[in-house]
């Protein structure tokens, strides 16, 4: 994700319900949103003998879904810590009991669509020039630019097929005398 920006949300009595629901997507310029809750917080004026409940309801890949997420009480747990990801759909936080006040925070994340397709083309360029070397050098037979490769064994030698693949062959330097 590009961006990064705090989310937060009351319920209260007479505002039981808020709604997230991004709407910065421009037609030349698609933009990824996703929603992180990290915490559920009953406000210090909340009554001390009630349950407060707050549920989300939001889409799934089959249908629509409301699940309680905090269950808040003055004197048993007033915050509620949690990493819940909702990515781009609409979000909708009820307090289904209780007055409240539940504060709900977070980080609203927004990511380009546009950079992420324009870095996955580059990179299956990359991918398809590396296979295309790689089927050249299949039919060539090994491939004469190829560099020997060297392994660090404890007789200093050159790896198997050193001097076939273009390695020094009769080099005595590089190797040890017993």
């Amino acid at each position: 994700m590009t961006d990064e920006y705090f989310y937060g949300a009351t319920l209260k009595e007479g505002s039981k319900t808020v709604t997230w629901d991004p709407d910065n997507k421009p037609e030349g310029y698609p933009r990824t949103n996703k929603l992180v809750i990290k915490q559920c917080l009953l406000g210090h004026e909340a009554a001390g003998d009630e349950y407060n409940v707050v549920q989300v309801e939001t889409m799934t890949i089959r249908d629509t879904l409301r699940i309680p997420i905090a269950v808040l009480k003055v004197g048993e747990l007033r915050q509620s810590r949690m990493d819940l990801e909702f990515s781009d759909a609409p979000v909708t936080f009820t307090l289904v009991e209780g007055k409240g006040p539940v504060h709900i925070h977070g980080l609203h994340l927004l990511g380009s669509l546009v950079e992420e397709f324009e870095d996955m083309e580059e990179m299956e360029e990359e991918v398809l020039d590396e296979e295309e070397a790689d089927e050249d050098e299949d039919e060539d037979g090994a491939s004469q630019k190829k560099k020997p490769k060297l392994t660090n064994n404890s007789k200093g030698k050159p790896a198997a097929g050193g001097a076939a693949a273009g390695g020094p062959a009769g080099n005595d330097k590089n190797r040890k005398r017993k």
